[in-house]
């Protein structure tokens, strides 16, 4: 766990618990930006936020394209009240970490993602946190 998710305050922790979609933002080969809604999960004690997906969506081929050291940003936003979640990013089809994507996204959003035959996880390591009114 990075000190920037080891230190969040109690409000910003329970934040990222409710319900909410996000912005997902990876880069395209070009450096351009590529925004997308999505649900996704945060795992405060180790740091880590996890987006599932297809394989062959843009956000999961974009970080599988970017190597070891791609960056990408989770925002989550009410109103005025926001969180974004920045951290390196990698793309899984591991039977165990994607069972664990899902279970984690079944309890928040309750009810089981999208199941299409070729579903990965995007794992975010975070390590940077920004956050208003929280």
């Amino acid at each position: 766990m990075s000190r920037a998710t080891a230190e969040l305050p109690a409000g910003t922790r329970a934040f990222l618990t409710r319900p909410y979609p996000a912005t997902f933002t990876t880069l395209r080969r070009d450096g351009t930006p590529h925004v997308t809604p999505v649900r996704f999960t945060f795992d405060a004690s180790t740091g880590l936020a996890r987006v599932t997906t297809r394989a062959k969506a843009r956000k999961a081929r974009n970080v599988a394209a970017g190597g070891p050291a791609v960056r990408v940003a989770l925002c989550q936003a009410d109103g005025f009240r926001w969180v974004t979640l920045e951290g390196r990013a990698t793309v899984t089809d591991d039977p165990a970490r994607l069972a664990e994507a899902v279970r984690r996204y079944s309890v928040r959003y309750r009810a089981a993602p999208p199941a299409p035959p070729d579903l990965v996880v995007v794992e975010i390591a975070v390590d940077h946190v920004l956050c208003l009114n929280l």
